[in-house]
Formats: structure tokens, C-alpha cells, sequence
């Protein structure tokens, strides 16, 4: 699928992934079509804004600042964007330091006169505050509706401050898949930052993730490669070399499909063609394409081996003790998909899950980046449904599967300790990839199962928001249309 960087709004994932917010079935039907029409609600508890999304990666870069062109409820993130984006400094050893961010404060005035002055105001006082690299100029509903012309006003202002100025449009009315975010943001860095390589680093590997490097240090070390983590707490200038590595990795569709596919385009960086190193197969899978691409084939067949050795105890033990407990999940979709060869490795069963969104397509078009394939392939078939995070579902389902555990993310695992059910999240910081991730995890899940009496306390004094009724309906009984066969 061709990635097209010509113009500044990236393609919604709707169209170019057929991606579905509503689905209940099973995961071998899901496999098995690539367009099925999406399930709307007849009731929506919550939603999700794709700019939230955008500010999840442009903020968290260090020597960029962001404009929000919007009122200043769409600021509401940013205290907790800019909590993340000190933790990750200090845990990687960086300054830590702010997020450098404006928001243009529009109001009801500056929707009938137009706010493209407040606009120039934010851009010139973000380059004297902040003296960043590059400013991304964000969009909003509120600024998309007024009809401020965001790419125009940044490219009269370019020449003045003399870095880039970067529409980047991600209003939230655009799309019903808050993931498009992400794809926004990965847009303007792959249309304005990156750069031609002018020499090609054969031992450089970049790492599409969040904040954990470290996890690929020690195999990749053993391989002779250095992993080259992107995108938060990246510079500007790292980000414009990024087309000088030999090869992408990525752990999660939904934060690096885009990217990845996008850099092996336009700038000649393959990316590895596997599954996230998540559970034995998919890490021994990873690490051989990983050789094969640099010629070190022999290499990772010794580190698959060592790795393999050193957590053969422990795996043993963990199975003894976690063999047939049920796990429900709720997760983003490919981070789904791979926590259930997690659970599956630990001798667990998988009684459910639950995606926030499904998409149809990948960027790369390549079926050896099909997360659900390969779990269907490797593991067997499982019931899965596409809820959008909708809480009402989730805690519906929790109750209706009654499971040992139930491992989510994005939501809170609140829902679960309401109803008396062990749980974990599986955060920004994926500890349970590789080897020594898969011990990781089942220790966690065997704490967990294994010290269930606070749990059984917080929900023997919660009382849940939702009815006897509610939880004795179908999880999904208010998605309307034909249910997929």
C-alpha cells in the first residue's frame, strides 16, 4: 500500500485500512475477511480523540514544540502528557525537562472572526519560548470547523522563524479510529523531519516504541546491532537520520505500522517482517528475520538458544503453577493479539478478548506482520470482540467470563477489581516482550492470582455504575446490524 506524503493529512485508517470499531465473533472469522462493514453502537459510554494521540508522540519530543490551534479544554491532556514525558527522561538517564506547548485558547469570538491571528501569535511565541528545532502546529475540531487555513499560516511563518513549521492535521471529527492519531503524527515526521540518508549505518536498528530500549539492548547487543528508539523522547536530529539505519522493528501495529511502512517507501529502510517479540515463537521468529536481513544467521540461532536455556526453570515452574487458569484481555489489537501467545505459553486459556479497534489492512501489506494470523496460526482460534474501550462492555464481559485474571490496557483494571477479579496492566513500557519478558509476565500474573484478598476487598466495598440488568445482557447487544457470521 503506497504511503503518500504529498499531502498534509495523512489517509484515515477507516479507508485505508477498512478499519472496524464493532465486531463480535471469533477471531478465525475475523482473519478470514478483509471487508467486513463496521457495527455501529446504539449507546456510547466514552470515546477516544485521535489528537490525544498525536500529542502522545509530537510532545514527547525533546527539542520540538507544539502548537494546539484549539480552545483550551483540548489542553486537558497535556499535565499528564508532560508527567510521561519527565518519568521517561529520568528513567532513561536524559535532563528532564518540560514539554514545550502552546495552546491558542480559541474562543466563541474566534469562531465567527477566525483565529488565524491567535494562530501566529502561539507560533512566534512558541520559537522565543521554547527556541525549539521544529514546531508542529496541531489541529482541532474547533479550529477545522472555523476554516483557519493552518497549512497556509505555517508556511508564511516557516521563512520567519527559520525552523520548520509542520501542519499537522488531526481534528477529531475526522476519524472514528482515535489510532489515526498516531498515523498523524508519524505523517509530519515522515513528510517534514526525515531526511535522505547520506550514509547508511549497517549496525543501526530502529525500535518503533514507547519508553523501552533497554529490552532490546541485550539480544541486539548479542547480535552486534544498536537499537535506535523512536519516536518519544527522540531529538529532531536523530529523528532526521532515521533513514539511515538498515533496518525497523516494531512492537505494536497501531503506534508503528504507519512509520515503519512509510520509511521502507520513501527513504529504503525494510522493515522486519515478523510478529512483536512477544511469547517463544514470535521472539524466536523476530530474532531469525532480524539475522537473516543482517547476515547473521548463526548469531541468532546461539542467542534463541541461550535465551531460551535461561528461562527454561522458571517457565517450568510458571506453568505449574498458572496451567489452566483463565485470562480475558482487553487490549489494542495487535498488543492483543500478541498477549495471547503470552498466556498460551504459560499454560493459561484464553476465555476472551477485547480489542478497541480492528484493521482489516496493513500498511505493508506483508502477512508475516499479521498479528492475528499468527496467534490464530500458532495458538488456536478464540472469541474476540471490537468494543472502541467502551467500559460498559469491558466490565460486562469480565463478569460474564468470571476469569482468573484479566490483563487490559487503557482501560483501568478498576472494572475488574470491582468485581472481585484479579488483574494487571500491561502499560507503556512492555516488560513482557522477548524472553525474559514471557517470566516477566507470568510472575505478575501468578502475584496476582496468588494475593487476590485486597481485590476481594476493594469490590466487597465498590459498587459498580452499572445495573443487574446490564450485566445479565449481551456484551455487545447494543451494536446494531447483522452480527458477523
Amino acid at each position: 500500500m503506497s504511503i503518500n506524503l504529498k499531502e498534509p493529512a495523512v489517509e484515515l485508517r477507516e479507508s485505508r485500512l477498512r478499519t472496524i470499531t464493532g465486531y463480535e465473533g471469533d477471531a478465525a472469522h475475523l482473519l478470514s475477511r478483509n471487508d467486513l462493514p463496521n457495527r455501529e453502537r446504539s449507546f456510547t459510554q466514552c470515546g477516544s480523540c485521535s489528537a490525544d494521540q498525536v500529542m502522545n508522540l509530537l510532545t514527547q519530543i525533546q527539542d520540538a514544540a507544539v502548537v494546539e490551534h484549539g480552545p483550551a479544554g483540548c489542553a486537558a491532556d497535556i499535565p499528564f502528557r508532560n508527567g510521561v514525558f519527565r518519568t521517561g527522561n529520568r528513567r532513561m538517564g536524559y535532563h528532564v525537562h518540560n514539554v514545550k506547548y502552546i495552546n491558542t485558547n480559541l474562543n466563541e469570538k474566534d469562531t465567527i472572526y477566525g483565529g488565524g491571528a491567535k494562530l501566529e501569535t502561539a507560533i512566534r511565541e512558541a520559537k522565543r519560548r521554547f527556541k525549539p528545532k521544529a514546531i508542529f502546529v496541531t489541529t482541532t475540531c474547533a479550529s477545522a470547523i472555523i476554516g483557519d487555513d493552518v497549512p497556509g499560516i505555517c508556511n508564511d511563518l516557516e521563512a520567519e522563524v527559520g525552523i520548520p513549521v509542520i501542519a499537522t492535521l488531526c481534528e477529531g471529527f475526522r476519524t472514528n479510529i482515535w489510532a489515526t492519531g498516531f498515523d498523524s503524527a508519524n505523517h509530519s515526521i515522515l513528510r517534514r523531519i526525515v531526511k535522505p540518508a547520506k550514509q547508511k549505518q549497517p549496525d543501526l536498528i530502529n525500535v518503533i516504541s514507547f519508553e523501552h530500549k533497554f529490552l532490546y539492548e541485550s539480544v541486539f547487543k548479542q547480535l552486534g546491532l544498536r537499537p535506535n528508539h523512536i519516536v518519544p523522547l527522540s531529538t529532531i536530529e536523530e529523528l532526521e537520520r532515521i533513514s539511515e539505519a538498515a533496518a525497523t522493528v516494531q512492537y505494536c501495529e497501531t503506534l508503528g505500522s504507519y512509520l515503519a511502512a512509510g520509511l521502507e517507501e520513501h527513504f529504503g529502510v525494510p522493515e522486519v517482517k515478523a510478529p512483536a517479540p512477544f511469547g517463544l515463537k514470535a521472539s524466536d521468529e523476530l530474532l531469525r528475520e532480524i539475522g537473516r536481513m543482517f547476515g547473521k544467521e548463526a548469531e541468532a540461532e546461539k542467542v534463541i538458544a541461550a535465551e531460551r536455556e535461561k528461562i527454561a526453570a522458571d517457565l517450568d515452574r510458571l506453568r505449574g503453577r498458572l496451567s489452566g487458569k483463565k485470562a480475558y484481555i482487553a487490549a489494542g489489537g495487535p498488543l492483543a493479539y500478541s498477549i495471547i501467545a503470552l498466556v498460551k505459553d504459560l499454560g493459561m486459556e484464553v476465555v476472551g478478548t477485547s480489542v478497541w479497534h480492528h484493521d482489516q489492512r496493513y500498511d505493508n501489506e506483508d502477512e508475516r506482520l499479521n498479528f492475528l494470523r499468527f496467534g490464530v496460526e500458532t495458538y488456536g482460534n478464540f472469541k474476540v470482540g471490537v468494543c472502541n474501550k467502551q467500559a460498559f462492555e469491558v466490565t460486562n464481559a469480565i463478569h460474564r467470563y468470571q476469569p482468573d485474571i484479566a490483563i487490559t490496557r487503557h482501560i483501568a483494571t478498576v472494572w475488574a477489581a470491582k468485581l472481585g477479579i484479579p488483574s494487571i496492566f500491561a502499560g507503556n513500557e512492555p516488560t513482557e516482550m522477548l524472553y525474559d519478558g514471557l517470566i516477566r509476565f507470568g510472575q505478575s500474573i501468578d502475584d496476582a492470582i496468588s494475593n487476590p484478598a485486597y481485590i476481594k476487598n476493594v469490590a466487597k466495598h465498590s459498587k459498580l455504575p452499572y445495573t443487574d440488568w446490564w450485566l445479565e445482557q449481551g456484551t455487545y447487544s447494543f451494536l446494531r446490524g447483522e452480527q458477523h457470521e
